[in-house]
């Protein structure tokens, strides 16, 4: 019982946490991991998750894994790379590669203002 009493109060933490949160835009990156393009665009995802996680979101599908998703994005190639706002509308999409600056360039043009992350500081050895 206590157990369950603690698992609904931590559901109900991390509710009340993404409630309070703000939306943010989201790139959404679909894909394969045996084609090309697909693979060089996998670092340059895993990049900016780690440095932009704070100014938008990224989401990678991988269609030959999922066929279902492929055909509810509509895409007709892949990768396929499609912007959308905070607000869930779909604001762009690009089929091909895509470079990090162009990605970056067209939130730009979307109007989402993307700054650039803080460099790493590197941390103390301990000598």
């Amino acid at each position: 019982m206590r157990t369950l009493a603690l698992l609904l109060t931590l559901g109900l933490a991390g509710l009340i946490r993404a409630a309070d949160a703000p939306a943010l835009p989201r790139l959404v990156d679909l894909g394969a991991g045996k084609c090309i393009p697909c693979k060089q665009m996998k670092p340059i995802l895993a990049e900016l998750t780690r440095d932009y996680a704070d100014q938008f979101t990224v989401v990678f599908i991988d269609v030959w894994e999922n066929r279902a998703e492929g055909a509810k994005y509509g895409i007709r190639m892949i990768p396929t790379q499609i912007f959308y706002g905070a607000d869930g509308k779909e604001l762009a999409r690009h089929e091909g590669f895509m470079a990090k600056k162009d990605i970056l360039a067209k939130w730009q043009e979307l109007g989402v203002t993307v700054k650039e992350p803080a460099p790493a500081t590197a941390t103390p050895s301990a000598n």
